[in-house]
């Protein structure tokens, strides 16, 4: 994988120990990590956090692989890949952006960037994303990407001490190349 990748507005990059007080803010954000497995973190917490994603290269099977987000060299999230299964080519995205990165297409375009990586460089023939079914913007941003609504498993997950919904979103190789050549 040859990095940083570069969209129209963004710079994917690798995550660095540079980016700790940027990781350590948006992870201490209750509203960041509302719909994700962690909690906030404290600064201990942020610095294990981020210390474990600093790894290079394409992911094993079962792990993840997550980048830096930035514009004009301002730190705006982070976006990654999960090789699913290297049998049935099959991966995962997801993405965590800082609250103020909000509202002007970054994710989206960071998002997009990582399920064309997983398809030419992962050669993945499916990608997916999982989120709480309570998280509406996110569903709304994988729409636009033209993902679509696979599944809804209700109360499938016990996160936070709660019983959760988890929406399932795909796309195949052939669907996105499809969107891609309108």
């Amino acid at each position: 994988m040859e990095l940083p990748i570069r969209t129209e507005r963004l710079v994917l990059r690798e995550l660095t120990m540079d980016d700790l007080d940027d990781h350590a803010r948006m992870y201490a954000d209750p509203s960041v990590v509302r719909h994700l497995y962690s909690e906030v973190l404290d600064r201990e917490g942020a610095t294990e956090h981020l210390t474990a994603r600093l790894v290079g290269g394409l992911p094993p099977e079962g792990e993840w692989r997550n980048l830096a987000v930035e514009s004009d060299g301002r730190f705006l999230g982070e976006a990654g890949v999960k090789l699913v299964s290297a049998e049935h080519l099959r991966c995962e995205i997801g993405y965590v952006f800082l609250p103020e990165a909000g509202g002007h297409g970054f994710a989206t375009e960071a998002a997009a960037a990582m399920v064309q990586l997983a398809f030419t460089e992962m050669n993945a023939h499916r990608v997916e994303a999982r989120l709480d079914a309570r998280n509406t913007s996110s569903a709304r941003l994988l729409e636009r990407l033209g993902m679509r609504l696979e599944g809804h498993l209700r109360e499938t997950e016990f996160v936070k001490g709660e019983w959760t919904d988890e929406l399932v979103y795909g796309i195949t190789r052939d669907e996105w190349d499809a969107l891609r050549s309108r």
